[in-house]
């Protein structure tokens, strides 16, 4: 088959398009021949990236860590799913992902694509929809009638979360820059504070979450503006000042099949949709990596 592979510690320069041996699933696992995937771009500076869960070096890797796909082998001993299924997840972080032609995955870190979304948009939706659900509902504990702040509403993951929350019955303020507050509003959001004009505590009251996206000064500053009993919530990085009788949550997403079924549920009955940025062909994954971090909105995709 052929895959992106790098095979030394380095950036997106060291990224190769070659031919590489077809995985083979173990008891567990499937055996995905990818349509899509999408990536994180920092991930070639994870230690996982490196080596396995016992600390051997695992070079060659093969990044992109979010598939969608069709189920091409189910060995025996794995349940769940059948040959042809169309199926969209993550990849463990400590094995290959899927910038390849197939990928080996375990069962339960996939589901069933939504009959609403093409390969594409589908490949975009695992990463960012775990994120945006575990950190407003399992972290961030968000009920109806709650408000809640997004910083970042106009990249790939706080356009989820304005869509989670909104669905949700939040009130929902969303920041970012400007030329974001369109798209937040569509998704969504009932307010939309530009962070480049105003400071987000003399925009808003006290809240009930916030979901960060951003890091640095303005989520040290966000502990403020959430109320007590309230919950600063970061993806970026662990949140530096603790809200005032409340609580800080940073966390590391994790692979969860029935949260991907509500995902994808969701994505069918209610329109549920990531913002895909930008595709590109599986040979050029080094200059996705290159244009994503120059900054391009929303979610890169890879078609394999």
């Amino acid at each position: 088959m052929k895959a992106v592979r790098i095979h030394s510690k380095g950036g997106h320069e060291g990224l190769v398009h070659e031919d590489a041996p077809t995985p083979t699933p173990a008891t567990g696992d499937v055996l995905v021949e990818v349509r899509a995937a999408s990536f994180v771009p920092d991930e070639l500076d994870w230690g996982s990236t490196w080596t396995d869960r016992a600390g051997r070096d695992r070079t060659p890797s093969v990044p992109a860590h979010e598939v969608a796909g069709v189920v091409s082998e189910v060995p025996v001993g794995t349940s769940g799913f059948a040959v042809n299924d169309r199926v969209f997840g993550l990849t463990d972080w400590h094995r290959d992902g899927a910038a390849a032609e197939f990928v080996a995955v375990e069962a339960r870190s996939l589901a069933r694509m939504p009959e609403s979304l093409d390969f594409t948009q589908a490949a975009a939706l695992p990463l960012i929809g775990l994120t945006a659900w575990q950190g407003l509902f399992d972290h961030g504990g968000l009920t109806a009638g709650q408000t809640v702040v997004v910083h970042g509403a106009g990249g790939g993951t706080g356009s989820i979360v304005v869509q989670l929350a909104a669905h949700a019955g939040a009130r929902v303020i969303a920041t970012g820059r400007g030329k974001a507050a369109d798209l937040a509003r569509q998704l969504g959001a009932d307010t939309f504070v530009d962070l480049e004009k105003e400071r987000i505590e003399d925009a808003v009251g006290q809240v009930d979450l916030v979901f960060d996206t951003i890091g640095g000064d303005l989520l040290a500053r966000s502990a403020g503006i959430v109320r007590p009993g309230g919950v600063l919530v970061s993806i970026y990085e662990p949140p530096p000042v603790v809200p005032e009788g409340g609580r800080a949550a940073f966390f590391v997403v994790e692979p969860n099949r029935e949260q991907l079924v509500q995902l994808a549920e969701l994505a069918d009955t209610a329109g549920l949709r990531p913002h895909v940025g930008a595709v590109y062909p599986l040979a050029d994954t080094a200059e996705a990596f290159a244009a994503k971090q120059r900054g391009i909105p929303g979610k890169v995709v890879l078609q394999a």
